[in-house]
């Protein structure tokens, strides 16, 4: 099984479980490779975003506090930075408050090969944000088998956790 594929069928078992939506950019409507990844989630469980990074994290921290399990989708790792406000600032923190949101938050780390998309696309930080998060578990999944593992542990754990899909790495 090959990475992708690998990701498409890590989606559709989070689609099973019947609190999760998945909230993010290309969810919806094809624009980045992520639309693909999702082939089969029904599209009652998406809800497409716009350009607005940290609103949508704190929007899906909002949507957990309802007992709704979002997978918040940023198809890069480097759009996340525009989040950081809300995944170190509260995502991280609510735990610390007596509340226990819990987000999947998946990103990609940017492809260099066939075509670079530069530096601004292809960044990985996963090392930065594993310094940040306290309460966020930070995993990097390089290989096809480590991504079911990844995301059926995302699902059991009680906590928030951020994937970063890296298959350039593998």
């Amino acid at each position: 099984m090959d990475f992708s594929q690998a990701v498409n069928d890590a989606m559709l078992m989070l689609a099973a479980d019947p609190r999760t939506v998945f909230v993010g950019q290309s969810v919806r409507y094809d624009g980045a490779a992520i639309y693909h990844s999702l082939e089969g989630v029904p599209m009652e469980k998406r809800l497409e975003m716009p350009v607005i990074e940290d609103f949508q994290l704190g929007y899906c921290t909002g949507l957990a506090l309802t007992g709704k399990l979002p997978v918040c989708i940023y198809p890069r790792m480097d759009f996340m930075l525009l989040a950081m406000n809300q995944l170190v600032n509260h995502l991280d923190k609510l735990p610390g408050f007596g509340w226990h949101p819990k987000v999947i938050i998946r990103c990609r780390v940017g492809q260099k090969k066939p075509l670079d998309a530069g530096p601004q696309h292809t960044q990985n930080h996963t090392h930065a944000f594993r310094q940040m998060l306290t309460t966020v578990e930070v995993l990097e999944v390089c290989k096809p088998a480590h991504v079911t593992e990844a995301y059926n542990l995302a699902l059991q754990n009680k906590h928030s956790t951020l994937i970063v899909e890296n298959p350039t790495n593998g």
